[in-house]
């Protein structure tokens, strides 16, 4: 490893060297671009994480210089696969550069993709605002690019980090749009049960029983299979024990479900601040009395 971070060094000392002479029409940068790159190689195999990166940085600002963004961007997403695996804000940092580049020069698929990157570094950091940012800014490109399955895959996400962020509203009109756009896809159709009960829980944890059954309403017009699944009941049954306000029915209902189906964390998430919010309505009701 020690040899091959000395071969870099030297690599990177020929490229800088080779920036600081002269040359016809920045024959010198290519010149330059190419040690650095076999530079950053050398620093990889030396697993010399930061020093790839950086040479992977002056990589892409040689191709700034010959006007290249689309090499340069390429530069930066290589430099920033080397900062994942030693500081994730660098990584981010780098991606971001390089998806600037690539809206300029049209590339807008390939700078969704790093978008939705940078939304899973953050997702991993347990970032929840900001991996939603990011998701849903690579739900609008691929979108727009119609690539479809892409972007509701992001979608998706974003109404997963809405509902933790608590902004049911959001997360409830992405699922149930999935759920429409799915309903006719051979394919897709299996999910929609599954976009509906999501969005029935983010509609529980709002704690208003009315305007979950009315949910369930329009779910049942959406999709006349649903009103016999399980998710269907299982939601209808803890609606009626949000309107009764009984604690211990919830409780009971989320079990049977869950000895059934069992409930992912993110589900069982809602669930447990849906079931405190009903606990604090029941406390305030015995103050009362």
């Amino acid at each position: 490893m020690a040899e091959q971070e000395a071969k870099g060094t030297d690599f990177e000392k020929a490229a800088e060297k080779k920036m600081r002479g002269w040359a016809f029409f920045g024959y010198k940068y290519d010149d330059a671009a190419d040690l650095f790159e076999k530079a950053a190689n050398a620093y990889k195999l030396g697993k010399c994480w930061d020093k790839a990166g950086s040479a992977c940085i002056k990589r892409a600002n040689c191709y700034l210089k010959l006007e290249s963004k689309h090499e340069a961007a390429s530069a930066y997403v290589d430099a920033a696969n080397c900062y994942k695996k030693i500081n994730a804000q660098e990584a981010i940092t780098c991606l971001n550069l390089a998806v600037n580049l690539l809206m300029e020069i049209g590339r807008l698929s390939t700078a969704a993709k790093h978008y939705k990157e940078i939304g899973e570094i953050y997702e991993n950091k347990q970032d929840a605002e900001k991996a939603m940012e990011f998701f849903e800014r690579a739900a609008d490109l691929f979108q727009g690019e119609e690539v479809t399955s892409t972007a509701n895959q992001c979608r998706l996400k974003v109404a997963h980090f809405a509902a933790q962020l608590e902004l049911y509203p959001k997360a409830i009109e992405i699922f149930e749009s999935v759920a429409r756009e799915s309903i006719n896809n051979n394919l897709l159709k299996y999910h929609v049960k599954g976009y509906l009960l999501n969005a029935g829980l983010c509609q529980i944890c709002r704690g208003d029983p009315v305007a979950l059954n009315n949910a369930l309403e329009k779910y049942q017009e959406l999709d006349p299979t649903f009103s016999d699944t399980r998710e269907s009941k299982f939601l209808s049954d803890l609606a009626v024990s949000l309107d009764e306000e009984d604690v211990d029915k919830f409780t009971d209902v989320v079990k049977e479900f869950d000895s059934l189906t069992r409930l992912d964390q993110w589900k069982t998430t809602l669930l447990l601040q849906a079931k405190n919010s009903l606990k604090s309505k029941e406390l305030e009701e015995d103050d009362l009395t």
